[in-house]
């Protein structure tokens, strides 16, 4: 596996490479994980080996997106640790994540290397942007041309959603070469007894990048504020606050945000602790690790459209469209004043996510992707899907 990212790490595409290759192991195969030189601890097991490339040891900058960094300096450096690894022994396949993973993989391949895994947690053409406002029109173009050309050169793409599915098919990726297969969740790492704490937290979980819309949040909050004096707004996150810190203030709400830096550990008691948990990410081709963790937790979820792939409206979360802050404020208030409503919804996403989205089963997906592809066949979309055989 090629992770070109800090290994492991609290967010989305870490956490898919960590817990599908412990899941792989489980079932009995050995994984490779060649990954930048940082990162949390691994738990020692037999199956998993981890690659890592030489420094800088100055750079520990675990925030998604592209920098100078990555590109001019961990990138290059990852590519060549991938020829290595590649080179001092066989596999059976290469699996490269997201699109500097791919990238990577694509300048490291070899004239007999084993087949190769795109596994794409979104699409650049609706993420670049995000990192880049001023220049969003340049980047969009980057992305499309990059979502068109890249992902065809491998020989299977793994979408973590039907909507990348069908993206991919559209840039013309055959179908028969494109499986869905969404991300997990450790279920009963967040399964738990519902805290005493006070009801009044609104809380987010998750990274502080801009695609995450943390502006519409506070500005919805304000809202909320005005309707429950009392309501805290939590932001679990190890991010920096800074860049939103004057808007807060001039929404007048920032003594009533609070951030705090939690561990995978603490997470389950913290989410279980707010009244409410918010995604109010508005456009998401992916499916965000964070709202599988937010089911998992039985706590009721408020979400916008965009990024709102398994909630189902009023039966296991509510869900307003995108960038509607009125209505995100007025389903936050709504859960709020309406506990039993809230548990109802909670227990419904927990039970969704605990019967159709473990990591074993996740991996039990990819299993199949990777046993076709060693026999050379076709991995028709309709055998590879969310549906277990």
């Amino acid at each position: 596996m090629v992770a070109a990212c800090p290994f492991p790490a609290p967010r989305g595409t870490p956490i898919r490479i960590h817990r599908m290759a412990e899941a792989l192991g489980r079932r009995g195969h050995e994984v490779h994980i060649v990954t930048y030189h940082f990162g949390g601890a691994v738990a020692a097991a037999p199956s998993l080996h981890v690659h890592r490339i030489a420094g800088p040891a100055s750079y520990t900058d675990t925030s998604p997106g592209p920098s100078f960094v990555k590109f001019a300096v961990l990138d290059p450096r990852l590519t060549r640790k991938l020829c290595a690894v590649l080179g001092s022994q066989a596999f059976d396949v290469l699996h490269a994540h997201h699109y500097e993973g791919l990238l990577c993989a694509l300048l490291a391949r070899r004239r007999r290397a084993p087949p190769l895994v795109f596994d794409a947690h979104t699409l650049l053409e609706s993420e670049l942007p995000s990192y880049g406002p001023r220049m969003g029109r340049v980047l969009t173009g980057i992305g499309r041309v990059l979502d068109r050309r890249l992902p065809r050169r491998a020989d299977h793409v793994i979408a973590v959603s039907d909507e990348l599915r069908a993206h991919f098919e559209r840039l013309g990726v055959p179908a028969g070469r494109v499986s869905v297969i969404s991300n997990g969740v450790e279920a009963e790492h967040f399964h738990g007894e519902a805290t005493r704490a006070p009801r009044d937290v609104v809380a987010f979980a998750g990274n502080l990048a801009p695609y995450q819309r943390i502006d519409l949040l506070l500005r919805a909050f304000t809202r909320v504020v005005q309707a429950e004096p009392a309501a805290r707004l939590r932001l679990l996150t190890d991010g920096d606050f800074t860049p939103l810190r004057a808007l807060a203030r001039e929404l007048g709400i920032l003594s009533r945000v609070e951030v705090m830096a939690v561990s995978y550990a603490e997470l389950p008691r913290q989410l279980r602790a707010a009244a409410v948990l918010v995604n109010p990410r508005t456009e998401c081709s992916g499916v965000p690790q964070k709202l599988l963790n937010y089911m998992a937790s039985a706590t009721p979820v408020v979400s916008f459209a965009g990024s709102a792939k398994m909630l189902v409206h009023e039966v296991c979360g509510l869900v307003v469209e995108d960038a509607d802050i009125p209505a995100l404020a007025t389903a936050i208030i709504r859960v709020i004043r309406d506990p039993e409503l809230g548990a109802r919804l909670g227990r419904r996403a927990r039970a969704l996510v605990t019967e159709q989205y473990s990591w074993d089963q996740t991996a039990a997906r990819v299993e199949r992707v990777y046993t076709r592809l060693i026999r050379g066949e076709s991995c028709a979309a309709a055998a590879v899907t969310q549906e277990l055989e």
